[in-house]
C-alpha cells in the first residue's frame, strides 16, 4: 500500500525548516567582503551573490548598506560586553603589582578568544581595517561601539596611575591598541621568524599582554605618594 504524501503545508514547513539561515548568511557575507575589500568597495549586489540570496532579501532583512554594517557590530556586541565585564573585575581586584596587567588582560583576552573562534576571523579583520582607515560613513558605528569602551579602559588605566595626566594615558591606550590590531591581522611573523612562529598562535597571547603591560607601565610610571 502506497504511503500518502505529506500535505503541501507540511512539505512547505519542512522545506522552511531545512533551509539555511539566509539572514545569517547575509551577515557573514558582508563581514567577509567588508573585511577583505573595505566598506566602500563592496556593493549590496556583491553581498547578495556571496550569500547566495536574492538581492532584495538583503534590504528586506537589513535595509541600506550602512544599516547592514551597523548590524555586524551589533551582532558582535557580546565581545565588547565581555571586555567590559572583565574590566570591572580587574578594577575590583587588589591594587597590587599585577593590577595593571589584569586591566590589559581584560582588554586583550576576549578579543583573542573571538579571533580564535570559527566565526570571528572576518570580524577581527573588519575591526582592524575600519579602525585603521576610518571614513565618515563608518565613523558613526565605530564611535558608537568602540569609543565608550576606549574611555572605560583609559579611565581604568588613569585610576591605576593617578599621578599621570589623562592625555598621557590616552597615548598609552592608543599605542596598546596598535599592537593588538596588528596582532589580529598579521601573517608576516611566520616569514620573519623563518617558520618558528605561527600567526595568531594562542601561546602568543601572554607575550602580547606582557609587551603591552610593560609598555604602558613605562609610559605611565608610578608616582610616589606625597
Amino acid at each position: 500500500m502506497a504511503v500518502p504524501s505529506a500535505p503541501p503545508r507540511n512539505r512547505s514547513r519542512a522545506a522552511a525548516h531545512n533551509r539555511p539561515d539566509r539572514r545569517a548568511a547575509i551577515l557573514l557575507a558582508a563581514e567577509k567582503l567588508f573585511a577583505e575589500h573595505g566598506y566602500h568597495a563592496v556593493s549590496i549586489r556583491q553581498i547578495a551573490l556571496e550569500a547566495q540570496v536574492p538581492l532584495a532579501l538583503v534590504a528586506y532583512y537589513y535595509g541600506q548598506k550602512h544599516e547592514l554594517f551597523h548590524a555586524i557590530f551589533a551582532h558582535w556586541r557580546g565581545t565588547i560586553d565581555a571586555r567590559m565585564e572583565q574590566l570591572r573585575q580587574a578594577q575590583a581586584s587588589p591594587p597590587d603589582s599585577g593590577h595593571l596587567r589584569r586591566i590589559v588582560e581584560a582588554f586583550v583576552n576576549p578579543v583573542l578568544a573571538m579571533r580564535a573562534s570559527s566565526e570571528g576571523e572576518y570580524y577581527a579583520q573588519l575591526v582592524a581595517r575600519e579602525l585603521a582607515y576610518r571614513t565618515p560613513d563608518t565613523e558613526r558605528v565605530l564611535v558608537d561601539y568602540f569609543d565608550p569602551l576606549a574611555h572605560a579602559f583609559i579611565d581604568a588605566l588613569h585610576a591605576a596611575r593617578p599621578g599621570t595626566a589623562r592625555a598621557q594615558v590616552a597615548w598609552a591606550y592608543q599605542f596598546a591598541m596598535g599592537a593588538l590590531l596588528h596582532h589580529l591581522i598579521d601573517h608576516r611573523v611566520e616569514r620573519l621568524s623563518r617558520g618558528a612562529n605561527t600567526s595568531h598562535d594562542p601561546q602568543a597571547a601572554s607575550l602580547l599582554i606582557d609587551f603591552m603591560a610593560a609598555g604602558i607601565a613605562a609610559l605611565l610610571p608610578v608616582h610616589p605618594s606625597p
